[in-house]
């Protein structure tokens, strides 16, 4: 009887269908669906009968076959596969055919069943699942059962074929008869029974498997994994209390679980009262009741009652919707024949898929062309996609059963997985998805472990699991996903490097050509009278201050690191010794008051010399002491930037590195004083002055340096370096010679001494003597002295 119930439920979902498209605004409009019922009662020979009567009525003779287009279109059908294959057979000519229920595979062979179509999976997408599921769980030594039909004979040989090559093996193949035999059945259960395969798999129908597990219970055997067909499944005759211990933890793939809406409150609206004609509603009623309603007229020995018995919670089966799935499949196929019939006649003529683009006769459709519409037909309900491939199939889609234990002792039917062909991935059930790599998990407080958060690593950590710090010497890339090298860092020949190379060969060719220009008019007035050996050893020096600039560029190396310091050093101490020795003589010979002062002696050219040699050679005291101590080396600095290695030279002795500056500072601050008070000595060109202003450049860039050097990162550094180098040797070069060449240069006719000596000589007729005289040593004391007097 449970089986009548679930059949009669199926065909109320149909009408209940059919109803709601009747009565929709949007799908059909201004069209009526009409239907019959025909009961094939589960039996092919039923089956044959019933398409015979839909195709001639109920009586063979009511009317003539192929007259013109059927006024019916479709059959929502069969329930199971050897009923549709005969079915459809018949009908394939005059109607088409969407079953929900007839999973057999064989049903996909568009020349045999050119016009079935079905909203449940084939058995070929059944049977890979069960496959990948015996592979998963290691389960290498089966049994099968099967029915004694089309539908058991195809999905085992499917199976066969799935699982070569797998490992997985088959001790046995047995077969339910199809006219039930409890002799054969207990054979097959001992077979069962004394095979060492514990698992057994099965595909047969709900029908002839409830007498043959009534059997098996009588033997008493337990230990057996069952894998179930969709077919029986999610059968509810199962369910009882007393299968447990006999088929818990059996699983299989179900039919998809849907939602129709409604359709509890329209089953309730189903009793004889209502439809007091309807044997179907009178059956109903005393398969649930066990009693006759008193209105129906039948002669049953049921006792009387009213039609009007409230719902008891014994007959969930009929009225339990909470997971419908072949009722749920018959609900899909009406929707479908009406999305197609409603594309069908909504066609714009000129626009049609058949010949010259014409459109179907809305007034006289053939099922043939509502097949091609249905080919076709995409549409969602429930929020499921429904269509269907070239072989009439739908999406191949399952849920997962897994028959367990319920309070009440009784099987519950729990939903464990999915499985969907059309997807490409397993699906995901996790409260949170695995880190990537790159990012580490954070526990959710008051939440269990499965639930976290991703938060990023650190900058130069890794893993996902607990962030793990890169080397040393390594470095997470953008992702976090890997440790790579660190960029070396360190200021080479690229555009800053050239740029400042390209300063330095310019500045160390400036003054070569200020050499030169000097060394050709080393006899004029103004190269003569401004000590013209001081201002070739300050050329020379200043060259060497531009050319040291090119060793800071490149790769450190030991070498590298040593001289680009020292070298540094060295050069301008002797520039600014040169640079003094001349403020000295300046200074001196402007502030002798007459001609044979003592003070000119001691500042001839051999003094000169040693006062130049003197405050050099204490720099290249400090430099090598520097070096014999603790000299300059190359340095891996990996913790300023941490993403960089930064190549520079450690100076290895702070204190020796800021003495040498220290020193160059002290040359430079002694030379400004001197060259400071002689700034307002009398004559057309007096040097102090110029002296005064390269000096205070000097010493303007290098206390700008001291700040710029710490606070600069990486390259930078060394950059600032040689940019303090390079400004302060241009401010040198420009400040002291640019004057001097302007006049030897451009202006020649200022370049001779009644020029440079006029105004005084003027001054010296007027009673103003020292002056005069003054200049006049100037010229006496620093010519050579093998040097002919001249005036």
């Amino acid at each position: 009887m449970t089986l009548l119930l679930l059949a009669f439920r199926w065909a109320m979902a149909m009408r209940l269908a059919v109803d709601e498209i009747n009565n929709s605004s949007e799908l059909l409009p201004n069209h009526t669906l009409g239907y019959k019922i025909f009961d094939s009662c589960a039996y092919p020979l039923t089956g044959q009968r019933a398409a015979l009567a839909v195709m001639n009525g109920p009586s063979e003779a009511d009317r003539p076959m192929c007259s013109g287009a059927s006024p019916m279109l479709a059959i929502i059908g069969e329930s199971g596969s050897a009923q549709s294959i005969v079915v459809s057979r018949i009908l394939y000519v005059s109607l088409f055919q969407i079953s929900y229920f007839s999973s057999c595979a064989c049903l996909s062979n568009r020349r045999d069943f050119p016009t079935f179509f079905r909203v449940i999976p084939s058995d070929a997408y059944q049977v890979k699942a069960i496959a990948k599921l015996l592979i998963h769980f290691n389960w290498t030594w089966i049994g099968v059962v099967r029915g004694d039909h089309e539908y058991g004979r195809s999905a085992l040989q499917d199976l066969l074929k799935q699982l070569e090559g797998t490992g997985v093996c088959v001790a046995y193949q047995e077969m339910i008869p199809l006219l039930y035999n409890s002799k054969k059945a207990i054979e097959i259960i001992r077979v069962m029974n004394s095979s060492s395969a514990r698992v057994v798999v099965v595909f047969s129908a709900e029908g002839e498997l409830t007498p043959f597990m009534r059997d098996y219970m009588e033997l008493n055997i337990t230990g057996i994994q069952w894998i179930a067909s969709e077919a029986w499944v999610t059968a509810a005759v199962f369910t009882g209390r007393n299968f447990y211990p006999y088929l818990g933890g059996t699983i299989g793939f179900g039919i998809r679980q849907g939602n129709i809406p409604r359709l509890k409150e329209y089953l309730m609206t189903v009793n004889p009262e209502r439809y007091p004609t309807n044997p179907l509603v009178l059956e109903l009623w005393e398969a649930i009741y066990g009693c006759t309603p008193f209105s129906s007229g039948s002669s049953s020995e049921l006792p009387l009652c009213t039609g009007q018995e409230t719902i008891k919670t014994q007959h969930s089966a009929y009225w339990n919707t909470s997971s419908t799935r072949i009722t749920y499949n018959v609900y899909k196929g009406v929707y479908a024949i009406a999305h197609s019939l409603h594309n069908l006649i909504t066609c714009r003529p000129g626009r049609g898929p058949f010949s010259n683009s014409t459109c179907a006769d809305n007034t006289k459709v053939f099922p043939w062309q509502l097949q091609h519409y249905l080919q076709e037909v995409s549409f969602t309900v429930s929020g499921e996609l429904v269509n269907f491939d070239a072989k009439g199939d739908s999406i191949p889609s399952y849920d997962l059963i897994n028959w367990q234990k319920g309070r009440d002792g009784n099987i519950e039917l729990v939903k464990v997985g999915m499985y969907d062909e059309a997807q490409e991935q397993v699906p995901v059930s996790i409260c949170s998805d695995s880190c990537t790599p790159g990012f580490r998990k954070a526990v959710r407080r008051g939440e269990p472990l499965c639930c976290f958060d991703c938060i990023p690593c650190d900058s130069g950590k890794i893993n996902s699991i607990d962030c793990m710090a890169c080397p040393e010497d390594y470095w997470s890339n953008a992702d976090g996903t890997t440790c790579i090298p660190k960029v070396v860092e360190y200021l080479s020949h690229d555009a800053m490097g050239v740029t400042l190379t390209v300063i330095s060969v310019v500045g160390a060719l400036f003054t070569l050509a200020v050499f030169a220009v000097f060394l050709y008019h080393r006899n004029t007035p103004i190269v003569r009278i401004n000590n013209s050996e001081l201002s070739f050893f300050i050329l020379l020096s200043l060259t060497l201050c531009f050319l040291c600039a090119l060793i800071f560029i490149g790769e450190p190396t030991s070498w590298s690191c040593m001289l680009r310091h020292t070298a540094f050093s060295i050069t301008f101490s002797l520039c600014i010794s040169c640079i003094l020795g001349k403020t000295l003589v300046v200074l001196a010979a402007f502030t002798a008051t007459r001609p044979g002062n003592n003070v000119m002696k001691w500042l001839g050219p051999v003094q000169q010399r040693i006062i130049i040699f003197s405050c050099t050679l204490v720099q290249m005291i400090i430099c090598t002491a520097w070096l014999i101590a603790s000299p300059p080396f190359p340095y891996r600095n990996t913790q300023y930037q941490h993403s960089k290695i930064i190549l520079d030279c450690s100076v290895g002795s702070d204190l020796a590195f800021w003495c040498v500056l220290g020193y160059i500072g002290l040359l430079a601050c002694v030379c400004f004083i001197l060259a400071f008070l002689a700034r307002k000595l009398p004559g057309n060109f007096n040097e102090a002055k110029y002296i005064t202003f390269s000096m205070l450049i000097f010493c303007a860039v290098w206390l700008a340096f001291v700040p710029a050097y710490v606070s600069s990162p990486g390259k930078f550094t060394t950059a600032v370096e040689i940019f303090a180098i390079l400004a302060s040797s241009f401010g040198l070069l420009f400040c002291l010679f640019a004057p001097k060449c302007y006049i030897i240069l451009l202006k020649p006719e200022k370049n001779t001494k009644q020029h440079l000596m006029g105004k005084h000589a003027e001054k010296h007729r007027e009673g103003e003597t020292d002056t005069f005289q003054s200049v006049i040593l100037i010229q006496t004391y620093i010519k050579p002295r093998n040097e002919k007097k001249t005036d």
